[in-house]
């Protein structure tokens, strides 16, 4: 609900008041740092988040899959948002595979694709179902990057990984373009192995959201090289029934899936053409509260309704 200005003043300044003591209390929690939303391109500084019906829906998302969710969403146009648990981390899983393909064509540029990168049956790690057709001759990095993104191939992302100076060697990257809460520690598939409370190999939707903002709709790629990521995101095989699955007919999706060996981790990030507007950029992550709980795309699926529903 919204009141007066009167009363959004007294707010804002009680806010002002308690953010000092807080943040002075030094306690030794993992938390992401605190990072203001992109601006939009048509207003400079969005609205604040849709906190509303759409939480209370969250909620209870929550509640009928007995697992935690995290959502962030933008409409780049207008710089609305929907924001849920979005400053709270989660394991990644491999929705990192697209930014290490970014990170590639960043450094490369769609000149250097053509590069082979040659590897052995011993680097082999499941699942890989296009690198282990090729083990021994190699692949090109044009290659490996749409083998990882498209259809999800660990090794893949493991030899993209080495182009870049390994996991901290893409944090590092990501920390050019902004990302100062993203940790990146290990490579497929140990990245998999998370425990609720663990920060290394975690980020929040939030800071997921703004990496593939940044890469596909901002300046940090060349216009070529944000057209073929554009392209392998689009038809990527791996997530029918996540983000795709839960917005409208006729949304154009390019999104990253992942999917976590323990605690139930989904995950989801996108880029959403709605027809005849601006792209809505999306975060969906969770997990689930026993070792062994197997997760369920229609959380996913119908986290992203609920966040469509809410900007549109």
């Amino acid at each position: 609900m919204r009141g007066s200005g009167a009363r959004r003043a007294v707010f804002g300044v009680l806010a002002m008041l308690l953010v000092v003591p807080s943040a002075a209390c030094g306690q030794d929690v993992p938390r992401a740092s605190p990072r203001p939303p992109a601006p939009s391109a048509a207003t400079g500084e969005g609205p604040g988040p849709d906190t509303g019906e759409a939480a209370r829906e969250f909620k209870e998302l929550e509640r009928k899959f007995d697992a935690r969710l995290g959502v962030y969403a933008i409409d780049t146009g207008t710089g609305r948002e929907v924001a849920y648990k979005d400053g709270e981390r989660f394991a990644y899983a491999s929705t990192f595979k697209v930014l290490a393909a970014g990170a590639v064509l960043r450094k490369y540029s769609l000149d250097g694709m053509g590069r082979t990168v040659r590897y052995s049956p011993d680097e082999l790690v499941p699942p890989s179902p296009v690198t282990s057709k090729h083990a021994g001759s190699g692949m090109t990095l044009d290659a490996l990057c749409d083998a990882a993104v498209r259809f999800g191939d660990n090794t893949a992302a493991n030899l993209l990984l080495d182009q870049v100076g390994g996991p901290r060697g893409l944090d590092a990257e990501l920390h050019k373009i902004g990302d100062d809460v993203t940790r990146m520690e290990r490579s497929e598939p140990q990245l998999n192995d998370w425990t609720p409370g663990a920060t290394r190999d975690t980020s929040t939707p939030r800071a997921l959201a703004a990496d593939l903002r940044a890469f596909v709709l901002g300046d940090v790629l060349g216009k070529g090289e944000r057209a073929q990521l554009t392209e392998w995101l689009r038809t990527s095989t791996t997530g029918a029934g996540l983000i795709r699955a839960g917005v409208p007919d006729g949304w154009e999706v390019g999104d990253k899936s992942g999917a976590g060996t323990t605690y139930g981790t989904r995950n989801d990030i996108a880029v959403v053409w709605p027809p005849g507007a601006a792209p809505v950029v999306m975060a969906v992550m969770s997990n689930r509260t026993e070792d062994g709980a197997e997760y369920d795309d229609r959380l996913i699926a119908q986290a992203a309704s609920v966040a469509a529903d809410s900007l549109s």
